[in-house]
């Protein structure tokens, strides 16, 4: 069986093998970790698709692969490995090599009792580690190879197929501060700048009434968090009014092709996780239209809890076909968000806050004080028009202010 470099981002065309847990001739179970691959967006721990003998190594460590090209082969009969011939897999394209230089982490120049010897360096290149965070116990507080196993090991051993961020050390020159963008930074940028000057963005906005889901959130948020360990925020309710939307306005859940526009029948959401100010991921919520508000809610805080744990799996990185980017938790008044290519429409979440509110009844228009927030979407003038982001935003709105959240949020997930 060929083991393929796989697809870990929707813009993601190519990874770095950076270093093979098992060579030709050696057994493998399925799901053991295989190999360590790099993207423009993330490292990744790869585990092996089937159990067996590992017959080929296609692409050695450091090479750079386009997806979907064969990186080993295991055979799965068990039966002993071969030499690989020269003519396989010649259709192998567009491999490169890279300096190994160019894959470590850049730290900041080394004291003297901060001097690294060569076992040292590679492991800490190799597990993206700041040297500065390493207690030596060597001569003159030098790091041993001893001091780096250890502070691996207390750090925890990582589940295999997991994505895990990495973050260069600040260094000074001549008197500053110098921090590298991490990678997530850098490719976030370069696919935000790029959706930014091909896409024609238009942002409309609207306020909803939060009162009903303040009613859910109060009546049922102790007895919540109580049982499932985390606060009801508003971001799961905002989630579910959005499946529930778009399937009113498929439009909006879709993505450009070229000139198609690709109608998605799943609604995978996006959700934009801060890494704790030093990047963003945008974990998917894979067919979010089927759950009910419990399930999303536990869904949403399982995604970014392990994003910010280094614990996401590959393929939750991809397939993503509507976003919901949420600054609400800072107190924002409203922020225009950028798509996220091919997706044709994001949704920010802003603060909610009290404030005055005039109440029209068949008695008489009267003052209450409510809870605001507003609701801001950017989408893409090639895909619908500025009607059809309205309508959509004014279904959001109806749905949060009249639906029954205390019932929804009691809903069996049997």
């Amino acid at each position: 069986m060929d083991v393929i470099m796989p697809q870990l981002g929707e813009t993601v065309t190519e990874g770095v093998v950076t270093k093979w847990h098992k060579k030709v001739g050696d057994t493998v179970k399925a799901d053991e970790m295989l190999f360590d691959v790099e993207t423009d967006k993330v490292s990744t721990e790869i585990p092996a698709p089937v159990a067996g003998v590992i017959a080929e190594i296609l692409v050695e460590e450091g090479v750079t692969a386009k997806v979907g090209a064969p990186l080993a082969v295991i055979r799965e009969s068990g039966a002993a490995a071969t030499a690989p011939a020269a003519t396989k897999h010649e259709t192998v394209a567009a491999v490169a090599p890279v300096a190994a230089a160019a894959q470590a982490p850049r730290f900041a120049p080394a004291s003297a009792g901060e001097r690294l010897s060569p076992v040292v360096r590679r492991l800490v290149a190799e597990h993206q580690l700041n040297p500065a965070d390493i207690k030596g116990t060597g001569r003159d507080g030098r790091i041993t190879r001893e001091d780096v196993q250890g502070f691996i090991a207390q750090r925890g051993a990582r589940a295999p197929g997991t994505v895990r961020t990495q973050t260069p050390a600040p260094y000074e020159v001549e008197g500053q501060t110098r921090k590298p963008l991490n990678n997530i930074r850098k490719r976030t940028a370069e696919h935000l700048a790029r959706s930014w000057a091909t896409v024609p963005h238009v942002l409309q906005a609207i306020e909803a009434d939060f009162l009903r889901v303040d009613q859910a959130r109060t009546a049922d948020g102790a007895a919540w968090k109580a049982r499932d360990g985390f606060s009801l925020t508003y971001l799961p309710f905002i989630a579910h009014a959005v499946c529930k939307a778009l399937a009113k306005f498929p439009l909006l859940n879709a993505s450009l092709d070229g000139s198609d526009l690709i109608l998605h029948k799943a609604v995978n959401l996006g959700i934009a996780v801060d890494l704790n100010f030093d990047g963003l991921i945008v974990p998917v919520v894979a067919n979010a239209q089927d759950m009910s508000l419990p399930q999303l809610a536990r869904a949403i805080n399982d995604m970014a809890q392990r994003a910010r744990g280094n614990r996401l799996k590959p393929d939750e990185l991809s397939g993503g076909t509507y976003t919901l980017s949420n600054s609400g938790v800072f107190g924002t008044l409203i922020t225009a968000p950028i798509i996220n290519q091919p997706q044709v429409a994001i949704l920010s979440t802003d603060g909610v806050k009290k404030k005055p509110v005039v109440i029209e009844s068949d008695a008489g228009d009267s003052i209450a004080i409510r809870p605001v927030g507003v609701l801001a979407q950017t989408f893409d003038h090639r895909a619908v028009d500025g009607a059809y982001s309205a309508a959509f935003l004014r279904e959001m709105k109806t749905i949060l202010e009249t639906t029954d959240w205390t019932q929804a949020l009691n809903v069996s997930d049997s």
